[in-house]
């Protein structure tokens, strides 16, 4: 399937065939394509927590407000946001640019002040923007991904955010943006046409709001 015609087919999915499973090998494909997501400054802040188990599909599903997608999907994935990606991998980024070519040794400096300057330090709310904004880029490469696979997803925002950290070990510093059910469509259902979409002239502006 080629990307434009998985974006135009991609659905917010509820109903999920019960009991099927992922292939591993699929489920990493789709994290290591869905990892070349552009970050700022390629620092990829974010984490993901894959969610199989049945009992701890359970126990997400408390925390998801009693929703029955997340027992039902094949997995959920927890997208969890690192305001801490800069101190973990920017001296691991400046080192590919590097040898790379892409900026020269006497850069270093100049570009990890940049850095600083632009995200703050790490328990700053630039910084949370910095980590929420990049892990959702990530979460939307995801479920194009996911489709192209044959896959269906459903991000999900509602859910208690302290319980699934409580349950699932999450540290306190960390985001949790969304969680992505994925899996594949039930069989017997057909899905209704798409729902209301804005026409792009009620949002675009040229040059100025």
């Amino acid at each position: 399937m080629d990307v434009i015609q998985a974006i135009k087919e991609r659905r917010s999915i509820n109903f999920f065939e019960i009991d099927r499973e992922i292939p591993d090998d699929k489920l990493r494909d789709l994290l290591e394509i869905a990892n070349l997501s552009p970050s700022s400054f390629n620092l990829q802040p974010w984490k993901v927590v894959i969610v199989k188990d049945a009992g701890k599909k359970k126990i997400l599903r408390q925390c998801a407000f009693n929703q029955p997608k997340v027992e039902e999907a094949s997995v959920v994935l927890i997208m969890v946001a690192d305001p801490g990606a800069m101190e973990e991998n920017i001296d691991r980024m400046l080192n590919s640019w590097q040898e790379l070519g892409y900026m020269k040794p006497d850069m270093r400096d100049t570009y990890k002040g940049m850095a600083n300057n632009l995200y703050g330090t790490d328990d700053s709310l630039k910084r949370k923007f910095f980590a929420i904004k990049n892990t959702s880029l990530f979460a939307m490469n995801l479920m194009i991904v996911a489709k192209a696979l044959g896959l269906e997803t459903h991000p999900m925002d509602g859910f208690d955010e302290d319980c699934i950290k409580k349950e699932f070990n999450i540290p306190e510093d960390k985001i949790i943006p969304m969680l992505i059910a994925v899996g594949y469509l039930s069989p017997g259902i057909t899905l209704l046409p798409r729902a209301f979409r804005r026409n792009i002239d009620e949002f675009v502006k040229y040059n100025s709001y």
